[in-house]
């Protein structure tokens, strides 16, 4: 990680997001006096499970994804964070640590933004609480569903959801695929890396999909949502 200043060339002058336009000019200055805009390469962990925060991230450039750690090397991927998301939302509220982890998948520009400097502007502005409300229950119901098909689907209903979900990414992230091995889409799906292989070479054979070394292409996009579907 690696604090940009005014003077360098990646410095981003502001923060481009919907939920900031509804600030007034005296919030505006609260967040940029209680920001720090920072580099994270690509590898770089953006959030540790479990450790202290006392900021919220907003992520200006890049695409990152979001895990739980288990014991030992075991992890599992929750989803990919891309430009204009936050991290961390809960530090405002409760927590103090990151109950998650979240790595760069690309190179990351990020605001850290003091978590006093939201809470704030959050009593004083409703629009703008109402639209971090918003998406820390769009983040909830996506770890509810997450939840749901680990329970009920099967190997292949979850595999077949994992690449569905990689792929409605690809108008923002086109190389969404590039950046992720299979062991990523294994713990995306909640299976073992060898499962995951196994099935991606039998879904390629149905038709359904196409494999182009670490590029994945959907060719049948209605099967697999059948697949998914029935779990």
């Amino acid at each position: 990680m690696k604090t940009i200043f005014e003077t360098d060339r990646e410095f981003i002058c502001d923060i481009q997001a919907p939920c900031f336009r509804d600030l007034s000019p005296e919030e505006t200055g609260f967040i940029r006096a209680g920001k720090t805009q920072v580099l994270f390469r690509k590898g770089d962990n953006l959030t540790k499970q479990g450790a202290f925060t006392s900021y919220v991230l907003f992520l200006a450039k890049g695409l990152a994804k979001q895990y739980l750690e288990g014991d030992s090397s075991k992890t599992f991927n929750l989803r990919i964070i891309r430009s204009g998301e936050f991290l961390g939302l809960s530090a405002v509220f409760s927590e103090n640590k990151f109950g998650y982890s979240a790595s760069a998948l690309t190179d990351c520009q990020a605001f850290l933004i003091e978590k006093e400097t939201i809470a704030k502007v959050i009593k004083q502005n409703g629009l703008f609480g109402f639209s971090l409300a918003r998406r820390y229950c769009e983040q909830n119901n996506n770890l509810l569903s997450v939840i749901q098909d680990l329970n009920y689907k099967q190997m292949n209903g979850r595999l077949a959801g994992t690449l569905l979900y990689l792929d409605s990414l690809r108008s923002e992230a086109p190389d969404i695929f590039q950046f992720l091995s299979r062991k990523d889409l294994a713990d995306f799906a909640g299976i073992s890396t060898e499962s995951a292989v196994k099935l991606l070479k039998l879904f390629e054979k149905d038709g359904l999909i196409e494999l182009d070394e670490k590029d994945v292409i959907l060719k049948n996009h209605g099967s697999l949502s059948e697949i998914s579907k029935r779990g």
